[in-house]
């Protein structure tokens, strides 16, 4: 089986082309083949697909094998990657996720894309939106108990569920004791993302995520876009947004009772062959 290596600001995942591949067992593929000692290592599985709503459809699947409603940061390498390798000659088209339908605006230079800007759909409040237990109101600023200890979180959907809490320096953050925890809180019915995040300015915010299925990753396209959305809502920053994450930046956008904008790179590594 044939495979593409790609990440999104450090944020890796295996490609498959579903078009000329035939996947079986994705989800024990996934384990196998994101092993960063016995496989390929990666953050997640995607396989390109067909679809009968979209242009295209990603199927997305965590290292534990656990499937994913949305990848921010893959749905930009597959857009990069059905451009490049002759799928596609529109620059604006149409994925199917199972979040939802997301339009893809690829900035493209000498036949090779540059950025990638993704319309993230509507973010989602609401606990049974999210979901998230408890009555169905929203979670802004909101005291979530951990061992004993209350920790003000922010959460939200944007195509998966986040929990976002604002910290005076990220590198600092507990992210690796407190994400896990979090992730498997009772709160939360089918686990969430963990995002910490320090607020520079109102233009800029630095973020690290405990992403759910991976543990911590270096990028998220996902949890930038609710990332800088719960900075917007409590106040911190303007309605655009710069996301710092350890390789780089993303810029996020979300006009009043409108769809979040997320843009940023992808990048394909290297290409190889998977025995069947």
């Amino acid at each position: 089986m044939k495979f593409t290596k790609m990440h999104g600001l450090g944020n890796d995942f295996v490609v498959v082309d579903g078009f000329s591949e035939h996947v079986k067992h994705a989800e024990r593929l996934a384990v196998d083949i994101c092993d960063r000692r016995t496989g390929v290592g990666a953050d997640g599985l995607i396989v390109i697909l067909p679809s009968d709503k979209a242009d295209f459809r990603m199927h997305y699947i965590n290292s534990d094998g656990s499937l994913a409603e949305m990848c921010g940061n893959g749905i930009r390498c597959l857009s990069k990657y059905v451009y490049e390798h002759g799928h596609t000659e529109s620059t604006d088209f149409m994925v199917e996720t199972p979040g939802g339908l997301n339009r893809q605006v690829l900035a493209v230079e000498n036949g090779r894309v540059v950025e990638v800007s993704v319309d993230m759909g509507k973010p989602r409040f609401l606990r049974q939106e999210i979901p998230m237990r408890g009555e169905n109101t929203r979670v802004v600023d909101e005291p979530l108990e951990v061992d004993g200890t209350e920790y003000s979180i922010t959460a939200l959907s944007t195509g998966n569920p986040h929990a976002v809490i604002f910290v005076k320096d990220v590198d600092k953050a507990p992210l690796s004791e407190l994400g896990p925890k979090i992730e498997r809180h009772q709160a939360f019915p089918n686990r969430t993302n963990v995002e910490f995040v320090q607020v520079i300015d109102k233009d800029n915010i630095r973020m690290r995520i405990w992403e759910r299925g991976c543990g911590e990753t270096l990028a998220s396209g996902s949890g930038s876009s609710a990332s800088a959305v719960a900075s917007i809502i409590n106040g911190f920053t303007h309605r655009d947004v710069t996301v710092h994450v350890r390789l780089g930046q993303l810029r996020v956008s979300w006009p009043e009772d409108g769809s979040i904008i997320m843009s940023g790179p992808a990048t394909e590594v290297f290409t190889g062959e998977w025995p069947a």
